[in-house]
């Protein structure tokens, strides 16, 4: 049985005095991937601001058996979880070096943390040759890539992944997802992906979450909700 490093039941959330999030149940397989998909305003970004502690919630969120329900956020980063938010949240004046520096500042095996600027480098060699160039003058294609390489220096068991294709072209999205997938492979980190791009998404991804309006309406294999016909009518266009 696929040991399960993420485990959410039972999971609502809210902003204030509106409910996001009903109850709902997921899990993210040790070094699986696992994609929530669902229209605008179905709750999947909120889903990934409550593993990460940033919203108000109910439920049971346990990380690697152990509860991370109700921790602060910092506590949670430093258990291994790392968030590339949509936006992409770089900071825009400071280098791509200084970017990645922050992204260990956690760390304290700091021989380890060079071997693994130059790992990432090797994901991402257009980075490597803009080390020293502010991130404000990337383009979006590498500011996308920038933001995941900081959140990898934080060495993580598990990323989570809001929309990175978002305003990308054609061409650098599959480039991207073909890294996490290497990523995935070599690195054995486990991902949580919330995308609008359902096809890319399924192709990626183990298993997948389908949400509407904070609820989970389907769930199963990656290959069982891409075949779904009315996924496919729905989401895939075809």
């Amino acid at each position: 049985m696929t040991d399960v490093l993420l485990q959410v039941r039972g999971l609502h959330a809210q902003y204030g005095n509106t409910r996001v999030l009903h109850g709902i149940d997921f899990d993210v397989a040790q070094g699986g991937i696992t994609t929530i998909l669902g229209a605008n305003g179905a709750g999947k970004t909120t889903t990934l601001r409550a593993v990460c502690g940033m919203v108000r919630t109910q439920g049971e969120i346990l990380l690697a058996g152990a509860r991370i329900q109700g921790v602060p956020t910092e506590n949670i980063v430093r258990q291994g979880v790392a968030h590339v938010p949509d936006g992409r949240g770089t900071f825009l004046n400071f280098t791509v070096e200084e970017n990645l520096r922050i992204g260990a500042y956690t760390r304290k095996d700091k021989a380890q943390v060079q071997q693994d600027y130059e790992r990432i480098f090797g994901y991402f060699p257009m980075l490597k040759a803009r080390r020293k160039q502010q991130a404000g003058t990337l383009s979006g294609g590498e500011q996308q890539m920038l933001a995941v390489s900081r959140a990898l220096m934080l060495k993580p068991r598990l990323l989570l992944l809001d929309e990175p294709s978002f305003g990308l072209a054609p061409l650098i999205v599959r480039e991207l997802f073909e890294i996490f997938r290497t990523i995935n492979r070599q690195d054995g980190i486990s991902m949580l992906l919330v995308e609008q791009n359902a096809s890319l998404a399924l192709k990626l991804a183990d298993h997948a979450y389908l949400l509407e309006t904070g609820r989970v309406v389907r769930a199963g294999t990656a290959e069982s909700i891409r075949n779904d016909e009315a996924v496919r009518r729905s989401y895939l266009g075809y």
